[in-house]
């Protein structure tokens, strides 16, 4: 379900999530992990947290390290991800139960690439699963 986001809102929202002194459970940082299922399985537990936490959305954000925080980007591209045949943004809408509202948006940070991926938060207090 890609839709624009100006790239300033973005660019402030990964220096934002960047600046947290930890990972959360509504936000998750990656390097290079392409795992479909594991990507699944992060939108799944990512929208639910958020929602227990109260907030609208979770981010899960490919081109900064997990430890420190360093932008350092990414290979990862969701737009030519593909799961067998499909393209991965179709796999994973086709599977997620209940459904999720997600977003993929690539941007550049100081010469590297990043993949942030946005999901609403939670709307059924049932978990989902891929």
């Amino acid at each position: 379900m890609s839709a624009d986001r100006p790239i300033a809102f973005l660019v402030s929202l990964v220096h934002e999530l960047c600046a947290l002194p930890k990972e959360t459970e509504w936000v998750e940082f990656k390097e290079n992990n392409t795992n479909p299922e594991e990507i699944g399985e992060y939108i799944s537990a990512l929208a639910n947290a958020a929602a227990l936490q109260g907030k609208a959305f979770a981010y899960l954000v490919w081109g900064v390290r997990d430890n420190d925080h360093e932008i350092v980007g990414t290979s990862f591209d969701p737009f030519t991800t593909k799961v067998g045949n499909e393209e991965l943004e179709s796999w994973l809408l086709k599977l997620l139960e209940p459904k999720i509202d997600f977003r993929f948006f690539k941007l550049p940070i100081d010469g590297n690439a990043l993949v942030v991926l946005e999901m609403a938060c939670a709307l059924s207090s049932r978990s989902s699963s891929v």
